[in-house]
Formats: C-alpha cells, sequence, structure tokens
C-alpha cells in the first residue's frame, strides 16, 4: 500500500473494526508463512526493531503523538520493516518477526490517534492485528484489540468499545494476567461513558485483582505490557469517576497514587484536566480553573491532539459559569491551542511542515 494513501484525515468510522475483529476472534492465531523473499532476517533485524519500538515509545509518552518523530515511525515501517517482511526467516524468527513489527504497527496508530490522524490510527492497528495473528502472539492480539476498544470509547461508541474490550478478555483465557487485566480496565472506562457505574466498579475491581496477580508472577518477555500497573489503574480510575460524576471517588483514586512524571508530560496533563473537572462537578470553577491552566499549559507544549479532548471535557463542565471573565479568557484560550492542533495535523497529514 502507498504511504500517501495509507495516511489520511478521514474520520473515526468503528464499522472498519467490524470484519477484522471478528476474524481474530474466530481465530487468533495461524501458521507461519513459508518465506521466499531476498533478504534473510537475522536475529540482529528482531532486536534492531525491539529497539525502535522501545525508543519510539518513550518518545510518545513525553513528546506526544504528533511530535515529527512519532510520526516518523511510519515511514520506519514501509522503508526498513516492510522489506524484511518479505525476506526469509525460520518459523521462530517469522514468530518474533510478526510480533516486533505488531507491536510497532499498534505504536503507529497510537501516535496517529494522538495526532488525531483516526483513519490511519485504524488502519495501523487493523495491520497490527492482523500481525499479531500472524506471530500466533495471542497476547499481543488481545492487547492490541484493547488498544482499539479505547479508540472506539474515546471516539464515542462505548457499546462497541465494550464488546472489543469483553472479546479481548475472554477469548484468552490462561493469558498473562496483566493483558487481561487491563482489558478489564479499559471495559470499565467504556462502561462508565455509558454511564453504568455498577459494571463498571465491577470491571476496574477485576482489573485491580489481574494486576495484582501479574505482578506476583514477574515481568517475563512481555515489555509493551510493563505499564499496566498500580498506577496506571489509579489514573484510569479517577477517569472512570469523573465519567459517572462522583467527584469525591475522583480525588480519593488520585490520592492513590502520585502524579506522572515530566517522562510522562502527557499523563500528567491529562490527570491535571481530570482534576479540575471534578473540582468544577463540585461546583469549585476557581480550584478548578488553577489545574485547568497548569493542563492547558502542557498541552500546548506538547504535541497531542488528543490532549485537547480532555480540555474539552473540562470546557463542559464549565459552561455554567461562561461568563466569569477568567473563565471567559480561559475557554478563550482553549479553542485556538485546539483550532491551531486540528490545523497542524491536517498539514502534517498532506505532507506539510
Amino acid at each position: 500500500m502507498n504511504r500517501r494513501d495509507f495516511i489520511t484525515t478521514a474520520p473515526f468510522a468503528v464499522a472498519a473494526f467490524s470484519d477484522p475483529v471478528t476474524r481474530w476472534l474466530i481465530s487468533p492465531t495461524e501458521p507461519v508463512a513459508s518465506p521466499s523473499g531476498p533478504t534473510t532476517v537475522e536475529r540482529e533485524h528482531i532486536e534492531e526493531l525491539r529497539q525502535a519500538a522501545e525508543a519510539a515509545r518513550a518518545w510518545d509518552s513525553r513528546f506526544g503523538g504528533a511530535a515529527w518523530k512519532s510520526q516518523s515511525l511510519t515511514e520506519y515501517l514501509y522503508e526498513r520493516v516492510t522489506p524484511l517482511l518479505r525476506g526469509r526467516y525460520t518459523e521462530r524468527d517469522g514468530r518474533d518477526l510478526f510480533s516486533v513489527t505488531a507491536e510497532m504497527a499498534r505504536l503507529a496508530g497510537w501516535t496517529a490517534f494522538d495526532a488525531g490522524h483516526h483513519q490511519t490510527a485504524q488502519r495501523h492497528y487493523i495491520q497490527a492485528l492482523r500481525l499479531a495473528k500472524a506471530a500466533g502472539d495471542i497476547n499481543l492480539g488481545s492487547y492490541v484489540l484493547t488498544t482499539m476498544a479505547m479508540q472506539a470509547m474515546m471516539r464515542g461508541f462505548p457499546s462497541q468499545a465494550i464488546d472489543m474490550a469483553q472479546g479481548a478478555c475472554e477469548r484468552v483465557p490462561g493469558a498473562d494476567p496483566r493483558v487481561l487485566g487491563f482489558a478489564k480496565l479499559i471495559e470499565a472506562r467504556a462502561h462508565a461513558r455509558a454511564g453504568d457505574a455498577r459494571s463498571a466498579c465491577v470491571c476496574l475491581s477485576t482489573a485491580e485483582g489481574l494486576e495484582q496477580q501479574g505482578s506476583a508472577e514477574g515481568c517475563g518477555e512481555r515489555t509493551w505490557i510493563e505499564f499496566f500497573n498500580r498506577q496506571r489503574i489509579v489514573t484510569d480510575a479517577t477517569e472512570i469517576f469523573r465519567d459517572l460524576g462522583r467527584p469525591k471517588s475522583t480525588f480519593a483514586w488520585h490520592a492513590l497514587g502520585a502524579m506522572p512524571s515530566d517522562a510522562f508530560a502527557r499523563s500528567r496533563g491529562i490527570r491535571l484536566s481530570v482534576l479540575a473537572t471534578a473540582h468544577a462537578q463540585q461546583g469549585d470553577w476557581e480550584a478548578g480553573l488553577q489545574l485547568g491552566h497548569e493542563s492547558l499549559q502542557l498541552f500546548t507544549r506538547l504535541q497531542t491532539v488528543r490532549g485537547g479532548d480532555y480540555l474539552g471535557i473540562f470546557a463542559r463542565a464549565l459552561r455554567q459559569w461562561r461568563h466569569e471573565r477568567p473563565i471567559a479568557a480561559y475557554l478563550a484560550e482553549v479553542r485556538a491551542l485546539t483550532a491551531g492542533s486540528v490545523k497542524r495535523a491536517v498539514r502534517r497529514a498532506d505532507g506539510g511542515f
């Protein structure tokens, strides 16, 4: 597929997930295809790809998915990885090659989603799910499917997200507890978006138990799921109770974990915006506005279109006080930032700077 045809600014379409998800749920693994290309894949190639994936993951966390280095991951996949996929390899090396490429495709989807390229993100996720199936890696396939559920949830399709998260958990019994726990955590968030407090709390409790089980068993070789820890559960729980309109629970969960560090600047900005919204839900717009300004400053520095979604949620919580002068000024800043972020995303998709 041509790279420029692949990158588009078309809107998110949840129906595009239907066929690939169904195929994975029916059969999450398959035999390795017979290799026949001119390039011989060595272990050094696979190690190079793993290091590239880890570096891209760290860069995305700190600087956002719209940063030039994050966006360059798509070109790396086309220019460096594609020739290897067409090469010759043993069964073991073939499975490892498909597995690490699936990791990279998933990450490319995540950075595209963060940059506001929603259909591009979908295409990368579909590729990643297909590659995980070719690798015979049910844990990675489940993780990719959960990430797809997260995108669907955040784009306003919580019921479809619930279905995908449930499939990611129930289709792979006996999988890594952390993989299953992440699926239940995203299901909890989708239930919260749908206003189902009981189901959200049940899934959140299940995710906690699976995280504890995974921590007791050790990290193993799946470094891509190491992020799923107690801190991640705390972070997502604050969003769950914000969406449920329970600010006291939001603050209670926030107190259970430290604020994300500068190494996770985007996560820090998200947490600040969630707490700001919780203050507004309690009627304390002044405290909320202080945190909202901190969040706005971070998202202004970072290159993340997704940050605008969180600012938008806080802005809606401020609506009843929109005639207050400090709030009116803040909302004008938010509109300017989000409008600029969308324009930059479109220019990058068109090959501009």
